[in-house]
């Protein structure tokens, strides 16, 4: 349903997220949600019944009666609810670090997307069996022209935004109607170019224009063709103009930059309605009684969800046990030292469960800096990370090495490259092939009355960096190498990233399901509002990429991105390291617990009612 489809709509509208670094997803890095998930294609022929606005089968539930109260029209992922389910109880997650403010289009940060995934819904969404297959949530129906550069949306009627209060006039709104108007509202204030939506323009930049045909139907016009427009038009969401345009006059962007009264709430059309934001310590969510999914069969059976700002994986995980948390990500030391307790046994509280990681992780050189300029230096570099001891002894193995950007289990992924081995001798003699050499005998390699040292950014309390780090200063040492670790809090470092202030970085990307490579590793994305913060450019990198983009068929866009891989083994402008594996634990008192390709929705779990907690 929405909550797993905006992280993948926060995923097509190329954000740097702030993904967790190693399987504990604890340090959030730069804001790519725009690309969350994809390994095979586009998109899969949807029915005629819904590109053609006519009427679709009556949906009924498994025992072939009709679902009281529910309306038989198409309605996203429905058949995976359970009918039985008792509304009611709680989920309460984690979340390293407090945010900024609540307005996802100029705040970037992960948790944010999670909280918009609660509030918010899209056109449509994947079926979580068959993610190549689009279906409906806020839209009834759509038509695609035959260029794939026109999209015409057929919107349900009778979508309501929540009721707030106005906090800078004390207004209050109540039954406000979503329409065409506040998805062309969403597209003007993200290409307006004094909001500080740079990412978002970057990913919404090859569509021209939304045209509005009445309240319920509108177009979507592109300049270009892009194979991922059908997944980005579909996941366009609308934009509460009576929030963020609650005055006379001409919209004015600073206002939108800096209000920040109206930046501390969330107004949406989704499942759960924002409560309140306790600074530093909580943020609250609860079921939208008029929510248009209510009537459709898809509406999720947990009444109140709650974020607890836990700097520290030991005090998440004691929470966890306790019973204060009821789902929580592991790092791989708590899920194989830590989960040997009662609570984790056969009738224990808790449920323990092992998914294919969608994450990639790397050491990133800033390229813009003459030591890292010469892809023999990064090649050694790459030799003396030890990955398959780091694997094995931070990891436990929970994860795989990998030699490139795409999800490991893709066929984007080429499987034939095969990692840069750990081979010191090797690397130590492109070394010297560079330059290098330790001419005065001090043990650091010299090059032109330069020492060969450089410094590392570590996040602060990251349990998978504080270990594997100093391994690889060591190692780097043996060789000559002076490589230094600065430790800086997440705010400080996600400043010094966007600034370009630093040397080297340790950070991760999720693994995308429609893979588009251009906001990481093109030259043009090498600015403010790109996530090519190392400064890659490389021009035949940049023609695969462009090629990829304007390639509708599968197989040759499966080849543009193999030789892109290849290229960028080559280059090794990151050390890439590991695809880890997602450790979720899980309340044992959940139910209908399932697993599909994109991980474990959420929106479909309930608490019998002898079980159901609230949030204290």
């Amino acid at each position: 349903m929405n909550r797993n489809f905006y992280l993948n709509i926060a995923a097509t509208l190329i954000l740097l997220i702030l993904i967790f670094f190693g399987v504990t997803m604890v340090g959030v890095f730069d804001r790519m949600r725009f690309e969350q998930e994809a390994n095979r294609r586009v998109i899969a022929e949807l029915s005629d019944a819904v590109r053609n606005f006519r009427p679709a089968p009556v949906l009924v539930t498994g025992s072939g009666a009709a679902r009281p109260g529910i309306v038989e029209t198409p309605a996203a992922n429905r058949e995976f609810y359970d009918p039985d389910a008792t509304p009611g109880g709680r989920i309460i997650y984690t979340v390293m670090a407090d945010t900024g403010n609540m307005n996802y289009l100029i705040n970037n940060e992960a948790s944010l997307g999670e909280f918009y995934g609660l509030c918010g819904s899209s056109l449509a969404t994947r079926n979580l069996k068959n993610p190549d297959l689009f279906e409906p949530l806020m839209a009834e129906g759509w038509k695609i022209s035959e260029d794939k550069l026109t999209y015409t949306i057929k919107l349900r009627k009778g979508i309501l935004w929540h009721d707030f209060t106005d906090p800078v006039t004390g207004k209050e709104w109540r039954d406000v109607e979503v329409t065409a108007h506040d998805f062309k509202f969403f597209l003007d204030v993200v290409m307006n170019p004094e909001t500080n939506c740079a990412p978002w323009r970057t990913g919404l930049m090859d569509i021209q224009e939304i045209q509005v045909i009445n309240d319920y139907e509108f177009k979507v016009i592109w300049k270009n063709k892009y194979f991922r427009s059908e997944s980005i038009t579909l996941g366009l969401s609308p934009l509460p103009r009576h929030l963020y345009h609650a005055y006379e006059g001409p919209f004015d962007p600073l206002k939108f930059n800096d209000d920040h009264q109206r930046n501390r709430l969330i107004v949406g059309c989704g499942p759960y309605r924002f409560v309140r934001w306790d600074k530093d310590a909580r943020v609250v969510f609860t079921r939208w009684d008029k929510y248009f999914g209510n009537s459709l069969g898809i509406a999720p059976p947990i009444k109140d969800i709650a974020y607890e700002i836990i700097k520290m994986p030991s005090t998440r995980f004691q929470a966890l046990v306790s019973g204060n948390v009821d789902w929580l990500t592991l790092t791989p030391e708590q899920w194989m030292t830590r989960t040997d307790i009662p609570q984790f046994g056969e009738n224990g509280t808790l449920k323990k469960y092992q998914i294919t990681g969608r994450s990639y992780f790397y050491i990133g050189y800033n390229l813009r800096k003459p030591l890292f300029q010469d892809r023999r230096v990064r090649q050694a570099l790459t030799m003396l990370v030890d990955r398959e001891r780091i694997l094995k002894d931070i990891y436990y193995g929970l994860g795989r090495i990998v030699t490139g950007p795409f999800y490991y289990d893709s066929p984007y992924n080429d499987r034939s490259i095969k990692p840069w081995p750990y081979d010191p001798a090797r690397a130590a003699k492109l070394l010297a092939e560079a330059g290098w050499r330790d001419i005065d005998d001090d043990g650091v390699l010299d090059r032109d009355g330069e020492k060969f040292e450089f410094t590392i950014m570590e996040i602060a309390n990251h349990p998978i960096q504080t270990r594997m780090l100093p391994i690889i200063k060591e190692d780097m040492a043996r060789v000559g190498i002076d490589m230094k670790i600065q430790t800086f809090e997440w705010s400080v470092y996600i400043e010094r990233l966007e600034q370009r202030n630093y040397e080297v970085c340790t950070l991760g990307w999720t693994a995308p399901y429609e893979s588009d490579p251009y906001q990481i590793w093109h030259s043009a994305a090498d600015n403010s509002s790109g996530s090519n913060h190392i400064g890659f450019r490389n021009p035949e990198a940049d023609r695969l990429i462009e090629a990829f983009r304007i390639e509708f068929d599968v197989k040759k866009r499966i080849e543009l991105a193999h030789q892109l891989q290849q290229l960028l083994h080559e280059e090794q402008p990151y050390t890439f390291l590991f695809s880890p594996d997602s450790l979720q634990t899980i309340s044992a008192r959940y139910r209908n617990v399932r697993q599909f390709p994109l991980g474990i929705p959420p929106e479909i779990i309930w608490t019998p009612l002898s079980q159901q907690l609230n949030i204290p």
